[in-house]
């Protein structure tokens, strides 16, 4: 859910944050007041004290939120099926400014699932992934989400993201409802 509108929230213990844009990691302390200003793909972005913080989906609880539900994969499930959960779960990836997904956004060139090589059964998915700009704050921080999202899925034991900046992005990448969006025709 994406929150054009400013939802109270109280923090009920202290949490781990990080400072948008710049990527620090910081803790809020139980009893810090504020606003939601985005909740999309299991995660927040919260305004608190004249900044803005991303709060992961496993410290829901600290804001009185639900964590995210875990995925389940049919006993058995293919390639081709782990594939289709791998781009569902980078659909939910966002950038905490922007309430885009980073498939949307054309972040994404390139999702492989292969076979582990040494565990039968289990798999790794190799993702090829870019930013909207070389130095964005957040870049190490969408990389960590992106890894960790993917290895959320039953049977992926490693999540590979390699960030690279050739081609370089630009808006024409991104799909025509994240243009629409955004006003970025």
């Amino acid at each position: 859910m994406y929150s054009r509108s400013s939802e109270p929230v109280r923090f009920e213990r202290d949490c781990a944050a990080v400072l948008v844009p710049q990527g620090e990691q910081v803790n809020l302390p139980a009893g810090s007041v504020g606003y939601i200003t985005q909740a999309l793909g299991g995660s927040w972005t919260v305004f608190v004290e004249g900044n803005l913080f991303r709060i992961a989906g496993r410290d829901a609880d600290a804001i009185g939120k639900e964590p995210p539900e875990p995925l389940e994969l049919a006993p058995g499930a293919d390639d081709e099926a782990v594939e289709q959960l791998v781009w569902r779960q980078l659909r939910t990836c966002f950038d905490p400014e922007i309430p885009i997904n980073v498939v949307d956004l054309g972040l994404v060139y390139e999702a492989t699932v292969s076979a582990h090589e040494e565990k039968p059964g289990e798999r790794v998915v190799a993702i090829r992934m870019t930013l909207t700009a070389p130095a964005c704050g957040m870049g190490d921080i969408l990389v960590a989400d992106v890894r960790d999202k993917i290895e959320m899925i039953p049977t992926v034991v490693e999540a590979d993201v390699e960030l690279v900046f050739d081609p370089p992005w630009n808006r024409n990448m991104m799909s025509e409802v994240a243009r629409l969006e955004t006003g970025m025709f």
